[in-house]
């Protein structure tokens, strides 16, 4: 299992945001987000392909493959 947990280190401890989800002793990796990092990571914004990708007309048509499933 793979789990995010957010926080931040500071005077050599790691200070997690949220509590762990996980009961018993586990083995972690850390992964340090310079601020170049972080910033593009809350830089993202919704609509990045607007106008770069286009769906054909018959986009929601039944696929002739399925047609006698259907």
């Amino acid at each position: 299992m793979l789990a995010t947990v957010k926080g931040y280190y500071e005077k050599g401890k790691i200070v997690l945001n949220e509590k762990a989800p996980v009961l018993s002793k586990k083995d972690v990796i850390v992964t340090f987000l310079t601020d170049d990092k972080l910033n593009n990571i809350l830089k993202r914004t919704t609509g990045a392909f607007r106008d770069k990708i286009e769906l054909s007309d018959d986009f929601n048509e039944p696929l002739d493959d399925f047609k006698e499933y259907m």
